[in-house]
């Protein structure tokens, strides 16, 4: 294992049921890139893996929503919509579908990266009251 997998294998393994999530985030944005490359690319192999991967990606955070919280039910639902969208794109080699749903996914990996501060804020204001 090269020292570059080594760290990432570290990071995913020390990480917070929150900086998780980020990095869930970040890597379906990655996707989505990848296969928007490969629309206008026309790679249809690599349209397609890309494509399947932020699908799992999603559904892995449909997977791991707490549905005893109201909140809950709207991402469920903003979730299975995004499934499904990137399932279309992928079938019609739709980039503005992929835009869209990019859009989405920046707007839910932004709104956690602000939980995950004010979390650590808190935290630390806690921690400072001892």
């Amino acid at each position: 294992m090269n020292p570059y997998q080594s760290y990432q294998t570290n990071a995913v393994q020390t990480a917070s049921p929150g900086e998780l999530t980020l990095m869930l985030y970040n890597g379906c944005l990655k996707f989505i890139a990848q296969a928007k490359k490969a629309i206008e690319d026309k790679d249809i192999e690599a349209r397609n893996t890309n494509l399947l991967k932020a699908q799992k990606i999603i559904q892995e955070l449909m997977v791991t929503l707490n549905m005893e919280y109201e909140v809950a039910k709207s991402m469920m639902t903003m979730y299975d919509y995004m499934y499904r969208r990137l399932v279309e794109a992928n079938i019609k080699s739709d980039i503005t579908i992929l835009e869209e749903v990019e859009g989405y996914v920046k707007e839910f990996r932004d709104t956690w990266k602000q939980v995950i501060q004010m979390n650590r804020q808190r935290q630390y204001a806690q921690g400072g009251h001892v």
